[in-house]
């Protein structure tokens, strides 16, 4: 059920986007932050971060954002190509 034309970096739930951003920038700040004790060992927390941001920090935001307003914006497009932005309507009863 996607609505969406382009990129998805959107996790299903706010907590696992934001442990997964934990992961990853702790291990790229890590990375360096412990070359100058234990050598370039560190540098091996690297991909680590990458592959738990999926690639890229910026992503991983853009994916925060994606998260938080997932179900609460609406994009309607016209025939004509204009489109706008609403919020969507109420949920189920008791939501």
């Amino acid at each position: 059920m996607k609505t969406t034309d382009g990129p998805d970096f959107a996790s299903s739930t706010l907590p696992r986007h934001l442990a997964r951003g934990a992961v990853g920038l702790g291990s790229l700040i890590g990375a360096f932050a412990l070359l100058p004790l234990y050598g370039p060992v560190t540098l091996a927390l690297a991909p680590v971060g990458l592959l738990a941001l999926r690639g890229c920090p910026m992503c991983w935001a853009i994916g925060l954002a994606q998260t938080l307003s997932r179900g609460r914006l609406q994009r309607e497009c016209t025939e004509n190509g204009s489109c706008t932005l609403r919020t969507a309507g109420p949920g189920p009863a008791g939501h």
